[in-house]
Parts: C-alpha cells; sequence; structure tokens
C-alpha cells in the first residue's frame, strides 16, 4: 500500500495579503540593502524564510487568551498560568519571563560565568557564544565530527562527542566550566537533533563532575519529535513524557518562546536551583522587568502558555517538520546540495558546493542569500562565515565548515505551494550559478555582523547577472 498524504491540521481562518514584486524592483532593494538580507523592508518580501524566532501564526485559542491579559504591573494571573504549564509540560521548578531568548542568555551566562571560564556546548550559536564572551567565557565545540559534514547522514547529528568533553574537562578542569549548553535541536547544524541516550550519556558525565548542564530548550518539541520517529523505545510515547525525560537530564533551559512556543515575543529562564533561581529573579528585575512579567504583556504570558500545550500535539509537529522535509525533498530530487539528513525548523543549503567558483573570502552562503531573494522574492538567511564573525584576538574571519543558506519555515504560515515556488527558484538559481557574483563587505558592526553588516558585489553592480 502507498503511504498516504497527510495535510496540515488547521484550516485558514483569516489571510494577509503579499505584495508581489518584479526582479527590477528587488534588484533595487537588495541594493539599498546592502545584500544583507536583515534590511530588506518586509514589504519588498514575498515570501519570508528569514526565520521562525516570532514569525509563526498563532491559533483562535491562543488569540482568545490575548483577551485575557492580565497587565498588572505585579502578580499577573497569566504569569502563573505560565508558570504551571512550564513546571507540568517541561518539568522544571522555576520559572522567570523574559522578554525573548537572549534575555534569559544573558542572565544565565553573568549569573554562571567567570572570566576565564570555559563553556563546552554541542555547536555555538550566535547570540549565546556572545552572551558567554561578553562575560569573559570562552565557547568550546564538543558536538559529534558528523555534524561538520553536510552529507552524513546520521539520525542525531547534534550529539555531543562524550570523548572531546572528557579531554576538555581534563584539560581545563571541572572548576572552570560553569555548565555545558546543551542545545536541541542545533541550529548551526541544520536543525539536527540530539539523542535521548547522547543527553542521558552527557548528564551524567556531568554530574560526575560537579557540572551543570543547561539546555537551549528554543526547539526542544522539534527534538522530541526526531527522538520519537527516530530512537529505539520512544516510538509509542508522547511528545510531552518524551520532553520531560529530555528537560530531567538537564538543571534548567533558556527558551525563545518565539519558536516551538508560537508566539510572536517572549521567552524564559527555567531552573531547578534554588539560590540561582533567586539571583536570576533579582537580576531580571535589572534588566528585564519585575520577576512576574519579565519584559512581557501579560496577553503574551498567556498566549505562550496555550502555545505550549498546542506544540506539543503530535499532529501539529508532524504537519510542522512535514512540511520541512516536503522543501527539502523537492531540493534534493533537484540536484541541489544541502545539508542532510533535514533538520527540524529548516532546509540548509550547502552554499560552498552551490557556489564552487565563489572563494570563502566572498561569503558564498551571503551571496546565495542574496542572489535567491531577487531571483524570486524568497528572503533567506546567511548562517556562515559571516555570522561566524571574526577572532576576537586576531581580528580575522572565522571560515566554518559549514557554510549555509537556511530556508526556515514558519510554524502554520504557508502553504505547499509556497514552497513549490521557493523550491523552483532555488534549482533554477543552481542551474545558473555561473551568473551569480560574490560580495565583499562594506560595512560591519562590532557584535553579531550577520544583522546589520553591509555587502557589494565583487564585480559590477548585481550580484545576479542577466
Amino acid at each position: 500500500m502507498n503511504k498516504r498524504s497527510w495535510a496540515e491540521p488547521y484550516k485558514i481562518k483569516m489571510v494577509e495579503h503579499l505584495r508581489v514584486t518584479t526582479k527590477a524592483d528587488r534588484e533595487k532593494a537588495a541594493a539599498e540593502a546592502g545584500y544583507n538580507t536583515f534590511l530588506l523592508k518586509s514589504d519588498d518580501v514575498y515570501i519570508d524564510l528569514l526565520t521562525d524566532s516570532g514569525t509563526s501564526a498563532m491559533s483562535d485559542r491562543q488569540w482568545a487568551g490575548m483577551m485575557i491579559g492580565d497587565e498588572a504591573y505585579a502578580g499577573s494571573q497569566n504569569f502563573y498560568h505560565l508558570e504551571q504549564t512550564i513546571r507540568e509540560c517541561y518539568g522544571y521548578k522555576h520559572v522567570i519571563p523574559t522578554h525573548q531568548g537572549r534575555g534569559a542568555e544573558h542572565i544565565l551566562s553573568k549569573l554562571c560565568i567567570k572570566d576565564g571560564d570555559t563553556v563546552p556546548g554541542n555547536m555555538y550559536f550566535t547570540t549565546t557564544r556572545l552572551h558567554q564572551e561578553l562575560v569573559g567565557g570562552q565557547f568550546a565545540d564538543v558536538i559529534i565530527d558528523q555534524a561538520h559534514d553536510p552529507d552524513s547522514e546520521l539520525p542525531f547529528k547534534g550529539n555531543v562527542d562524550l570523548n572531546k568533553l572528557a579531554r576538555l574537562i581534563e584539560q581545563v578542569g571541572p572548576q572552570r566550566i560553569p555548565y555545558l549548553a546543551l542545545h536541541a535541536t542545533v541550529n548551526m547544524a541544520g536543525g539536527q537533533p540530539i539523542s535521548m541516550a547522547n543527553a542521558r550519556d552527557v548528564s551524567a558525565m556531568c554530574r560526575k563532575f560537579g557540572i551543570k548542564v543547561f539546555m537551549d530548550a528554543t526547539r526542544a518539541v522539534e527534538n522530541c519529535y526526531f527522538i520519537k520517529k527516530r530512537e529505539a523505545g520512544y516510538a509509542d510515547r508522547s511528545l510531552q513524557e518524551i520532553l520531560r525525560e529530555l528537560c530531567a537530564y538537564t538543571d534548567g533551559c533558556t527558551m525563545s518562546g518565539k519558536k516551538d512556543c508560537l508566539v510572536n515575543i517572549g521567552g524564559f529562564l527555567a531552573l531547578n536551583d534554588d539560590d540561582l533561581a533567586d539571583a536570576a529573579r533579582n537580576m531580571v528585575v535589572v534588566y528585564e522587568g519585575l520577576h512576574t512579567y519579565g519584559g512581557l504583556a501579560g496577553r503574551d504570558m498567556e498566549a505562550m502558555a496555550v502555545g505550549i500545550r498546542e506544540s506539543l500535539q503530535f499532529d501539529h509537529m508532524r504537519a510542522r517538520i512535514g512540511q520541512v522535509e516536503y522543501l527539502g525533498e523537492l531540493l534534493r530530487k533537484g540536484d541541489v546540495p544541502i545539508v542532510r539528513p533535514i533538520g527540524g525548523h529548516g532546509v540548509f543549503l550547502n552554499a560552498a558546493r552551490f557556489l564552487p567558483h565563489i572563494p570563502c573570502e566572498q561569503f558564498p552562503a551571503q551571496t546565495l542569500a542574496a542572489a535567491l531573494y531577487v531571483d524570486s522574492g524568497v528572503r533567506a538567511m546567511e548562517r556562515g562565515a559571516v555570522s561566524a564573525g571574526r577572532d576576537p584576538k586576531t581580528g580575522k574571519n572565522h571560515f566554518p565548515e559549514l557554510e549555509l543558506v537556511r530556508l526556515t519555515i514558519p510554524r502554520r504560515v504557508y502553504t505547499q505551494a509556497h514552497m513549490d515556488v521557493t523550491a523552483e527558484s532555488v534549482i533554477e538559481l543552481h542551474g545558473n550559478r555561473d551568473k551569480i557574483v560574490g560580495l565583499r563587505i562594506t560595512y560591519e558592526p562590532k557584535h553579531l555582523r550577520f544583522f546589520q553588516a553591509r555587502f557589494e558585489p565583487v564585480e559590477g553592480s548585481k550580484v545576479l547577472r542577466d
């Protein structure tokens, strides 16, 4: 019997009209934005695959929750609903709301990291690493080697290499490792998950040496879906059960609610340690807002509480990741080089292989993202050398092994037809890749340059020649 098709577990109640532009319009917009897709105006974008952060469509029940927002400065009832939901779904004892994920990263870093400390993790993430560095820490990558190989089909490429971790502990000493940063899933590796077995083993090793484990739980439910589908012993477990077990191997988490939690703004820091949580509540008052709102409106906390429950529905997650897989399979069949296996929140183009004629100094991923926009109005994101930044000591560019363009799928926003249009543009660009011209930097800020840097073609005036 042939495999039956699936359909989205929702119906459309409201639409947002999109502006369709001409290629001439897009060439002008790209140049004005310095060929940085972050600097494009959203009105100039047709299909926006820049990020899944805060771009999801909220449900009718979430919008209904917005109407019962308790906007009291202190003790909002929506905070207590959110706190109860997180305790039940994730299992952590203490909940400190923040305006978004990086607010939680900032507080955790300032509380735990001392100058000269080393923070191991399964591949860096941009804002996480910066917060660690700003307080004097140094990130150490202990992810398995296969994570850096876009062609590896290993089902859990986000796993920590226990041998690398053991060597690092021996080298720097456990007293100089404040915690291990465990990402689920691993964004910079192509949305790749960690296995439950690996999380269990990492937890055991860290606890042996008195090292805490904090998870970036931004897309942890997506990670749980992969565990259910790929790891022995979990096929009959609910996403809720898998999530509780995964979180039990950690001491807390940072969360950007703008992803799994299906809201447009918000996040939280969740902790089990009483003293650390008390210090975090004190610090959130300084940087975010009172500990019962953390920079959020009551209505935002209510929408997040509802969104957490919805994210754990299997049909929702099957459709969410199924749409990513649909786009990935279209590109794979079109012989486009992508990161395999297909990840959880987007399809990652292997820009280095896509544009072999463009040297790394001309930023192939940034170039490909700009060319894709000019071709079709599809906005994507660079995840390569521009995101990696510079060595803070030498000032030289980091050139990571993975030079990628991320086609990030917002949740419950686009149809399969939008994925078809995206795939057709990428495939056609791949067939005409010799017409794509590399870029050089004309401006870059001190931190997180990929958000605001500006570029220009290394020759001529267009990134995509006629």
